[in-house]
């Protein structure tokens, strides 16, 4: 399962979408976010799923690479599912079954709803890191937050900050794995016993990865100060982003999207 956790992680390649301006997919992505969230129709979910494939394909990263990403989140997309079932209330579709009177149609209709956005809401967000750079993304957020400069924002400290937090991860993951290799070395056990009986055998996970984690911190800093970095003041850019054409594409396809989803809510 961990080795399954694929946020963060960048897959370099050549394709029409990993040549898109960074800025582009940063906003695409919250566009695709909102355009999920205002979906009332499975006709909609449709549009967006077709979308999503389109961007899957055209990106040259493998189907079971995305899926990967969906995978560590099983257990909340079936928990949050089978809450919209219990509790959206409507007509039974078992009426006549006593204890099968909390399915409803519109129980599982929300259920079918929350599970779909779910999934099309990780894989449409992982896209932004797995076809872009951390460095492209750190220039990308601090470019669209520059207008805070004016308010005198640490505009360049937050674009690092949450670069590395994504960064990170992966290499997390990955220290994740070989720990819990090293414990069923010495005998430990992760995968009988009740939910509670496996939350309390990661426990001796959590303080080496901690201590793995500050010092992968430390090293950092001390990387950062030896190259005499001092944040955002003074500094140049060495690439300078500009729209090309396939961006102003990319955002007329993200629009009739947007037109498809308010017109089949408004049909159907």
């Amino acid at each position: 399962m961990i080795k399954d956790i694929t946020i963060g992680q960048y897959f370099p390649g050549e394709s029409v979408i990993h040549r898109l301006d960074p800025r582009t997919k940063i906003l695409l992505t919250i566009f695709y976010v909102v355009v999920l969230f205002a979906i009332q129709t499975m006709w909609g979910f449709l549009a967006a799923a077709v979308y999503m494939l389109s961007i899957i394909l055209l990106s040259g990263i493998s189907f079971k690479t995305v899926l990967k990403s969906v995978k560590p989140l099983a257990f909340i997309i079936v928990f949050t599912a089978v809450f919209n079932m219990i509790y959206a209330g409507g007509t039974p579709i078992f009426a006549e079954v006593n204890w099968l009177k909390w399915l409803t149609y519109d129980g599982v209709r929300r259920a079918a709803f929350m599970a779909i956005r779910i999934i099309l809401l990780v894989m449409g967000t992982s896209f932004m890191t797995y076809t872009t750079s951390p460095i492209m993304l750190t220039g990308a957020m601090e470019s669209l937050l520059s207008p805070l400069k004016l308010v005198k924002a640490p505009v360049h400290e937050l674009s690092m900050m949450m670069t590395i937090a994504l960064r990170f991860i992966p290499t997390l993951v990955d220290e994740t794995d070989k720990i819990m290799n090293a414990q069923k070395a010495r005998g430990a056990d992760f995968e009988t016993g009740n939910i509670f009986r496996r939350a309390k055998a990661l426990i001796p996970i959590l303080v080496p990865l901690l201590i793995s984690a500050f010092r992968r911190a430390e090293e950092l800093a001390d990387a950062m100060e030896c190259r005499c970095y001092n944040g955002g003041d003074g500094r140049t850019k060495y690439k300078i982003y500009h729209f090309a054409l396939r961006d102003l594409w990319a955002m007329l396809v993200s629009l009739l999207l947007l037109a498809a989803v308010i017109l089949l809510n408004v049909l159907l």
